[in-house]
């Protein structure tokens, strides 16, 4: 069986510990006939237990050693190998027999971009199954009003409903890495339960918001939401960005950019 050692420019971390793996299986619960698409499969520990499972897989692999090792291994009309860089990769093209149901332990370094990319392409997702660093799922599931809540979590949650699951240590991975990691589940909404009429300037509001988090939203948004916009919708002006919930940014959102279209026109 030939080694591979992991790289560090891919942040690779390999999960070795069956009983994690095994968590992490169940928790996807597969089905055959769905489609199963795993981002980064590495040297497999997560990729042939689910394939015990479904008889046919999807994987995105970057690297080519890697991908080598799989194709020695599997047989192609069980696992479709596609050789890409999962932040470009166009997942809403798989979605053929149905919405995707995503699995990864995703590396820390692409974390967040990767999940913004595949919420640009929601429509396409059923869930979203993810080994992430532990910091990064407190900030996806964080409700208002704690340290880890913030634009991340207002964007996510805007799109999906996001569930912590389970902790898992640094040693459950080669090499163990320096962070602890957790897994969770993120399900697009087919419908946001409150939508926003414009979803680019309800992102261009939240990050404002937050990139002066320590001051009240009147100040932190005072260049793109007049005074009388938090009086008619009843949010607080003196409250700070981290204590306003996915529905006030959305009221907020709202209420605001009627007004500033119409001043754009």
């Amino acid at each position: 069986m030939s080694e591979h050692r992991a790289r560090k420019r891919f942040g690779q971390h390999f999960l070795h510990d069956p009983a994690i793996i095994d968590r992490l299986v169940r928790s996807v619960a597969p089905r055959d006939g769905e489609t199963l698409v795993e981002i980064g499969p590495g040297q497999g520990a997560l990729t042939y237990p689910l394939l015990d499972e479904v008889r046919h897989l999807q994987v995105v692999e970057l690297d080519r050693d890697l991908i080598a090792l799989l194709r020695e291994r599997v047989a192609p009309e069980r696992l479709t190998i596609h050789e890409s860089d999962a932040l470009r990769f166009d997942f809403a093209a798989l979605a053929g027999d149905g919405p995707l149901r995503v699995v990864g332990n995703l590396p820390y370094n692409i974390s967040t971009p990767l999940i913004f990319h595949l919420l640009d392409q929601a429509d396409a997702v059923a869930d979203m199954t993810f080994m992430l660093q532990k910091e990064v799922v407190e900030r996806l599931t964080a409700a208002p009003g704690g340290k880890d809540y913030g634009r991340l979590s207002v964007m996510v949650q805007y799109h999906c409903q996001a569930d912590y699951l389970f902790f898992v240590p640094p040693g459950a991975f080669r090499p163990p890495p320096k962070v602890d990691s957790a897994v969770v589940r993120l399900t697009p909404y087919r419908t946001p339960p409150w939508p926003a009429d414009d979803p680019d300037w309800l992102t261009r509001l939240v990050a404002q918001a937050f990139s002066q988090r320590r001051k009240a939203i009147r100040n932190s948004l005072k260049s793109l939401v007049d005074a009388e916009v938090f009086a008619a919708t009843g949010i607080d002006a003196g409250l700070r960005p981290d204590h306003l919930t996915v529905a006030d940014y959305v009221a907020l959102a709202n209420a605001s950019g009627a007004a500033h279209r119409h001043s754009e026109q």
